[in-house]
């Protein structure tokens, strides 16, 4: 699937102003699995939230259709896309591990500010040495690095605030509506990167992502972020949290299952999707608005996806989403390669668009629903590296090999094997019991490991150290 998937696959961001007091009393997180309570503004807070994420969102959008194009266009190769996918996700594999664990030991709002600002400062100084006739390809590849590195820690501190500002019984139809606005932006986002690419060249694309972000940085700051009671009085090291986030995870049925699968899609039908625009460049034709409406094709699928998650299909079951667009990603990825037809292809991937929010959605809100607050930085650290590292391992088998086989082959075998290992994680003790598990866990109710005896108790799965 296109590039700006991975921006808005994980971005789910929620918004706040004057949500409660700035430090959120120990009481208020009794129970323990209950979520932080949103204000009565949480309206206003939502709505300058996701202006704010959206106007970044929107430049960071236009800057990986251009730089992706780029490379796709001047080098025609798959090993130089495999390069592109490995800058663009391994540093924020690696600062992940650390973000999370920053998230949930600081208030969220300044973390998010702070890696929003650095960002945008690396983003500058770098477009500052291409104007000076540094435009090698290593430096575009060093420019999506840094930028990559920034969102390990943007990404899990932004998806961490959603539950804190929004009422619990709201979360899906706003992780629906981000979704919508985000998608209805990347219609916008292809137009305006191929008009500044044709027109300019790369160098003023990472100009106006430094504009954009700077929007989202001003009505981020608008908004008060409450800090949880853990954060003022974090006792243990990073490592510990890290030891018991993985812990955590480990002993969470649901949430091990899901990133089992997370990892599936983005190891056989996101990487492979990388190489589509090569595709479409050997095949069909290496003109710009031949990618441009391979990109648009995608995000009016999502437009339309994302306003079916935050409408009718709001109340439907979460898991039973995630089964369905799953085996429907690897069902597209086969017919896309298949595709003889140019306007066929656009047609598989505007489908492909509309599933993304089918999945995506009800993923980051059964994980918000089942992790209690103050682990939920840690455990979308470790989603946003399953997210980071999947993709690029998997674009180092097929970036290099489509350079010596078809693009349309690749497609056909990731589609396949995706259904193959999709059935086999289905049919497993733990997949069973994590599927029984999830369909059991109450909405918008959170629960978490201590919970999940009784959910499976009642489902007849037993203990989730039991599952294997």
């Amino acid at each position: 699937m296109p590039r700006q998937c991975h921006t808005l696959w994980l971005s789910l961001p929620a918004p706040p102003t004057a949500l409660i007091e700035e430090t959120v009393p120990e009481t208020s997180l009794v129970p323990e699995t209950s979520p932080v309570p949103a204000s009565a503004h949480w309206k206003r807070n939502v709505a300058l939230f996701l202006s704010g994420q959206t106007a970044s969102l929107f430049g960071s959008m236009v800057v990986q259709y251009v730089v992706m194009w780029y490379v796709t266009l001047e080098t025609k190769s798959g090993l130089a896309i495999a390069l592109y996918a490995v800058c663009a996700f391994a540093p924020q594999g690696v600062v992940s591990i650390f973000g999370g664990v920053l998230a949930d030991r600081m208030n969220r709002k300044t973390l998010a500010i702070i890696a929003d600002a650095g960002i945008a400062g690396a983003t500058l100084v770098l477009a500052l040495l291409m104007l000076n006739g540094i435009t090698d390809l290593w430096v575009i590849l060093l420019a999506v690095a840094v930028r990559s590195f920034g969102a390990g820690v943007q990404t899990p501190t932004v998806q961490a605030i959603i539950p804190q500002i929004v009422p619990a019984d709201q979360l899906m139809r706003v992780n629906g509506m981000f979704q919508t606005i985000s998608s209805a932006m990347a219609l916008l986002a292809p137009a305006v990167a191929a008009a500044i690419y044709a027109g300019f060249g790369v160098v003023p694309v990472f100009f106006l992502d430094v504009i954009t972000a700077v929007i989202g940085i001003g009505l981020l700051a608008l908004v008060a972020v409450p800090t949880l009671d853990r954060a003022t009085q974090a006792t243990t090291t990073y490592r510990q949290d890290l030891v018991e986030g993985m812990r955590y995870i480990w002993t969470h049925r649901i949430v091990r299952w899901l990133l089992l699968v997370f990892a599936i899609i983005f190891m056989l039908t996101v990487a492979p999707s990388f190489v589509t625009p090569l595709m479409v460049a050997r095949t069909f034709g290496s003109e710009k608005w031949m990618l441009a409406v391979l990109e648009i094709a995608f995000s009016v699928g999502m437009v339309l996806g994302g306003a079916l998650i935050s409408t009718w299909l709001a109340k439907r079951s979460r898991i039973g989403l995630i089964l369905i667009s799953t085996f429907g990603f690897a069902i597209l990825t086969v017919a896309m390669g298949l595709s003889t037809n140019l306007w066929v292809f656009y047609g598989f991937m505007f489908l492909f668009g509309l599933a993304v929010p089918l999945f995506s959605t009800p993923f980051m809100t059964l994980i918000q629903e089942t992790v209690e607050p103050e682990k939920h930085g840690r455990v979308f650290s470790y989603v946003g590296i399953v997210m980071a590292l999947a993709t690029p391992i998997g674009m180092v088998v097929f970036g290099p090999l489509a350079d010596v086989i078809s693009v349309q082959t690749l497609l056909i075998v990731a589609g396949l094997a995706t259904i193959a290992v999709m059935i086999v994680a289905i049919m497993v003790p733990s997949g069973q019991a994590a599927i029984a598990a999830a369909r059991a866990t109450p909405s918008p109710a959170a629960e978490g490991p201590a919970a999940e005896e009784s959910l499976a108790a009642k489902a007849g799965t037993g203990t989730p150290q039991n599952a294997t």
